[in-house]
C-alpha cells in the first residue's frame, strides 16, 4: 500500500508539472493533433487530381485532339497548356509549371492509317515520385488507346466482330485486384505511418525530456526522495500520467482514422486497442533508454529526434525495406515505428492473426524493456549530476 500511495503521490506531481509547463501542452496534445488532421487532410481525395500537364501536337488532326480530349478525361491528369515545341514544353516542366507533356509528331495520323507504327513521345518529371508514376500510367494508357481506336475502325471496316476485334487488340485481359486497398488510397497507407511515426517521435522526445528537467532544474533528489530513493517506483509514478495521456491520444487517433475517415481494416478493434498500448510502451522505453545512455538532456533529446526522423526511412512505406542493402535491412529492426508499421500490416491491414507477427510483437516488447539496461545509470544521474547548458 505505501508504494501504491508514492506511485499516486508521484503521478500527482508529475500532473502538476505537465499542466504547469506548456512544452508538455503543446508536445502532447496540440501538436500531433495537428499533425494528425494535417496529413489526413492533406491526402484527403486518396489520390492527387487533376495534375497539369501539356501537349505538343504538331499533328494537329481531328484523331490527334480527340487523343488531348481523351486524356484530359482522366481523372489524374488536366490538360492545361498547348506548346509549339518539345523544348518550350519541356522548358515549362524545369520551370514546375506542368508535370508532364504529350508529343504527337506530325503525320501520326496518317501513319496511323497506313499501319506504318508511329511514334508518340510522352515526358514526365520524376522529380515528385507520385505525379511522375500516376502520370506515366495515364500517358502510357492514353498511347496505347490511340493506336488501339485507329484498329478498331479498321477492322470494322473489313466486317469483323467486336469479339474479334477485342481478342485481336487485346489478346490478354488482366484482372487486377489490389488486396486491402482496392482503391490505391494514399490516404490510408501513408497516413497510418506518418500520424503514428510523429506521434512516437513527440513521445520519445518528451520521455527524454522529463527526466532532464529533474536534473535541470534540480528537483530529481526531491523526485527520488518521494519514492524512499527507489528509481522503479519513481519512474512508474513519474510516466503513470504521460502514458495515460498518450493512450487517450492514440486511441482517439485510431477512432478517428477507422471509425470516421472508414479506414480500411480487417483486424479485431481488440489488435488495435494492444498496438496503441505497445506503440506508446514501446516509444516511452526507447525515450528512457536514451537518457539512460547518455545522461544530457540536449543529447538525448537529439539522439531521440534522430533516430525518429530516420524511422519514416526505415519503416518500409515509402521503400521496401527488402530491397535496401542487407546492412540497412539489419538496421531497420532497431527502429520501433519498423516493427509498428510490420505489424500493423499483417494483423490490422490484412487481418491476419498475431501469431504471423509475433517477432516484431517481441521486437517492441523488447524495445520497453530496454530502460532495465539503464535504469542504474538514471538514478545515478538524478542523484549526483549537474546540469550543463
Amino acid at each position: 500500500m505505501k508504494q501504491l500511495r508514492q506511485i499516486w503521490q508521484i503521478a500527482l506531481r508529475e500532473l502538476v508539472i505537465l499542466w504547469r509547463n506548456r512544452i508538455y501542452g503543446f508536445c502532447m496534445v496540440a501538436f500531433p493533433l495537428l499533425a494528425m488532421f494535417f496529413f489526413t487532410s492533406l491526402m484527403d481525395d486518396g489520390l492527387p487530381t487533376e495534375m497539369p500537364i501539356g501537349v505538343v501536337d504538331l499533328d494537329n488532326t481531328s484523331t490527334s485532339r480527340s487523343l488531348v480530349r481523351r486524356l484530359d478525361a482522366f481523372q489524374m491528369s488536366r490538360v492545361v497548356a498547348h506548346y509549339p515545341s518539345v523544348s518550350e514544353a519541356r522548358h515549362a516542366i524545369q520551370q514546375n509549371d506542368i508535370y508532364a507533356f504529350l508529343y504527337i509528331p506530325k503525320g501520326t495520323t496518317d501513319e496511323l492509317l497506313a499501319s506504318r507504327q508511329p511514334k508518340l513521345s510522352f515526358y514526365y518529371s520524376y522529380t515528385t515520385l507520385a505525379s511522375g508514376a500516376l502520370l506515366m500510367k495515364d500517358l502510357k494508357t492514353i498511347s496505347t488507346l490511340g493506336a488501339a481506336a485507329v484498329g478498331q475502325s479498321t477492322m470494322r471496316a473489313k466486317g469483323f466482330t467486336d469479339g474479334q476485334i477485342q481478342a485481336f487488340l487485346q489478346p490478354i485481359k488482366i484482372d487486377l485486384h489490389q488486396i486491402a486497398n482496392p482503391w490505391s488510397n494514399y490516404n490510408s497507407y501513408l497516413s497510418t505511418m506518418i500520424v503514428p511515426g510523429m506521434i512516437m517521435l513527440f513521445i520519445f522526445l518528451i520521455s527524454a525530456y522529463s527526466l532532464g528537467n529533474e536534473v535541470k532544474f534540480d528537483t530529481s533528489k526531491k523526485w527520488l526522495a518521494m519514492a524512499d530513493n527507489n528509481i522503479l517506483i519513481a519512474m512508474l509514478g513519474k510516466f503513470l500520467p504521460q502514458t495515460l495521456i498518450w493512450l487517450a491520444l492514440v486511441y482517439g487517433y485510431e477512432l478517428y482514422v477507422f471509425q470516421v475517415l472508414h479506414f480500411p481494416h480487417l483486424g479485431s478493434p481488440w489488435m488495435l486497442v494492444l498496438l496503441g498500448l505497445m506503440q506508446v510502451l514501446a516509444a516511452q522505453g526507447f525515450g528512457i533508454f536514451a537518457y539512460g545512455l547518455m545522461p544530457s538532456l540536449r543529447m538525448s533529446m537529439s539522439v531521440c529526434s534522430l533516430w525518429a526522423v530516420l524511422s519514416f526511412s526505415m519503416a518500409g512505406s515509402a521503400f521496401p525495406v527488402m530491397g535496401m542493402d542487407g546492412p540497412l535491412q539489419s538496421l531497420s529492426w532497431l527502429f520501433p515505428l519498423r516493427h509498428y508499421y510490420m505489424i500493423y500490416q499483417i494483423c490490422v491491414f490484412n487481418g491476419y492473426p498475431l501469431l504471423e507477427a509475433w517477432f516484431h510483437f517481441a521486437a517492441l516488447a523488447a524495445f520497453l524493456l530496454l530502460p532495465w539496461l539503464v535504469i542504474k545509470k538514471i538514478k545515478n544521474a538524478m542523484l549526483t549530476y549537474v546540469y550543463i547548458p
